[in-house]
């Protein structure tokens, strides 16, 4: 197991066990069983999981991102990074913007937030070891208890239900299965499928005191190899996702 540098004391995330290999290495999901809510008709809530090609802890988590997307009532997204590619084998599919957002999350302290793989972070507000499945369903369930604001598309436009003040709307763009065979590395030999991987996003000013209201920009309705896209109404200073859906690419 590789070594890396964590931010904070300890991955303590809800309903998570974890286990410590020695002083500052990466956490290790204990087993743990039993099931934390359904999707239903509840708005989505954003799943963010951080992982690399060059984990070897990754695999087991990038599974349970596509179980999660597959079940609906989530916008899964996969942000592999780049600190990894010192081991021997170089992401395919890594940005150096995926490193900077996790480091902005353990910085703000986020419950079980620090800088490893696998994490998964729940609507901005919560972390946990990316393959805890109870312990991430946990978070998906809990973030749906709370009184959402709802996106609404109207052509190449997103809208707010209301105005909330000091918050950004978010385009990403994203490839809905990406495999990869990987040659080197803690994974060589292995043929890894990734899901929803983020390849663009930008962001939107939004005023403080009207609905957010905002086009989907070019650069990311015409990005690269995406065919999915979401639309993500975020907190600037905290991160927290006030709104988070799946969105069309508009068609002229």
């Amino acid at each position: 197991m590789r070594t890396i540098m964590l931010v904070g004391a300890m991955i303590a995330a809800a309903g998570a066990a974890v286990a410590w290999i020695g002083p500052m290495e990466r956490p290790i999901a204990m087993r743990s069983t039993g099931k934390a809510g359904s999707a239903g008709t509840a708005p989505p809530v954003l799943v963010e999981l951080f992982t690399s090609q060059g984990c070897s802890s990754c695999p087991p988590a990038d599974k349970l991102l596509a179980r999660l997307d597959a079940g609906g009532g989530v916008v899964a997204l996969s942000r592999p990074v780049t600190y990894w590619d010192r081991l021997g084998w170089k992401d395919t599919l890594a940005r150096a913007q995926h490193d900077d957002l996790q480091r902005r999350y353990a910085a703000r302290g986020l419950p079980g937030s620090g800088v490893y793989t696998p994490e998964t972070v729940v609507q901005g507000a919560n972390a946990a070891v990316g393959s805890d499945e109870r312990g991430v369903r946990s978070l998906i369930a809990a973030a749906r208890t709370r009184n959402p604001v709802m996106l609404v598309q109207s052509g190449e436009r997103v809208i707010a239900s209301r105005a909330v003040p000091g918050v950004e709307l978010h385009f990403v763009a994203v490839a809905r299965n990406r495999p990869v065979k990987i040659v080197r590395g803690e994974n060589g030999g292995r043929a890894i499928g990734y899901t929803n991987v983020v390849l663009n996003e930008a962001a939107a000013t939004c005023s403080s005191s009207a609905p957010c209201n905002a086009a989907i920009p070019p650069a990311i309705a015409g990005a690269k190899g995406a065919d999915r896209w979401a639309a993500v109404l975020q907190d600037k200073g905290s991160g927290r996702v006030r709104a988070v859906r799946w969105i069309s690419r508009a068609t002229k």
